[in-house]
């Protein structure tokens, strides 16, 4: 059974860094991609990062420069180090795959989801 956990959301301020993990069941993070996605209230799912089965790492630009995307293998786990964040960055955080070796930038190509976690950007 396919299952994605994420972990590590909170409270920083601006300028802060926070760290995100994706714990995957069920299968094994180094064959697959695993995208990362947010939800801002009123707004709809952005895709902001992804790390391919092959280790190529993709960024949306509004995060690019800023967050970076790596896995552990032996932990399978995957995740998500996020710096420099800003306000606009507070929104809930998922990891999706699609057991697919590609990622892609849109939510349709993922079928697993976790159930989020939430990060807020605030003095």
């Amino acid at each position: 059974q396919v299952q994605l956990v994420e972990s590590g959301g909170g409270l920083v301020q601006p300028g802060g860094s926070l760290r995100l993990s994706c714990a995957a069941s069920g299968f094994t993070v180094g064959n697959y991609a695993i995208g990362w996605f947010r939800q801002a209230p009123g707004k709809g799912r952005e895709g902001i990062s992804c790390i391919s089965a092959d280790g190529d790492t993709f960024f949306g630009d509004r995060v690019k420069g800023r967050f970076a995307v790596s896995r552990d293998n032996a932990k399978n786990t995957v995740y998500l180090q996020m710096n420099s964040l800003k306000p606009e960055d507070t929104a809930v955080y998922y990891c999706a795959t699609g057991l697919g070796a590609k990622c892609w930038p849109t939510e349709g190509q993922y079928d697993f989801w976790g159930q989020g976690t939430q990060v807020t950007v605030s003095s």
